[in-house]
């Protein structure tokens, strides 16, 4: 059984740094584009970041600069790294997978992903 498993989540203060995990299980993903995800209280789910198979990445607007995504495809794991972090960054961030081809355009719109983890909590204080 497929399944991807988040951690690195807590309550840190602004302007504080956080790195999220995600390790895949159940199959390898080393061929597939991953992606984090964010879900605010009372907001739809909305794009973060991703990385190709190959280690191009990708980035919202809102959290370019601050946020880092990488792989490592040995350990099956992606992991974000998210620095000057800001109260409107608190939000349930969820690891993905996309199906093998699809574009980091398609998986940006939350489409064409294969898996989900369980998603760990974020919280930022002022």
């Amino acid at each position: 059984q497929v399944q991807l498993v988040e951690s690195g989540g807590g309550l840190v203060q602004a302007g504080g740094s956080l790195r999220l995990s995600c390790v895949a299980s159940g199959r390898t993903f080393n061929n597939n584009n991953m992606g984090w995800f964010r879900q605010a209280p009372g907001k739809e789910r909305e794009f973060v970041a991703a990385i190709t198979w190959n280690s191009n990445t990708y980035y919202a607007d809102s959290v370019k600069g601050r946020f880092t995504i990488s792989r490592d495809n040995a350990k099956n794991k992606v992991y974000l790294q998210m620095n000057s972090l800001r109260r409107e960054d608190t939000a349930v961030y969820y690891c993905a997978a996309a199906h093998l081809g699809i574009t980091i355009a398609t998986m940006t719109g939350g489409n064409g992903l294969d898996a989900w983890g369980q998603g760990t909590l974020v919280t930022v204080s002022s």
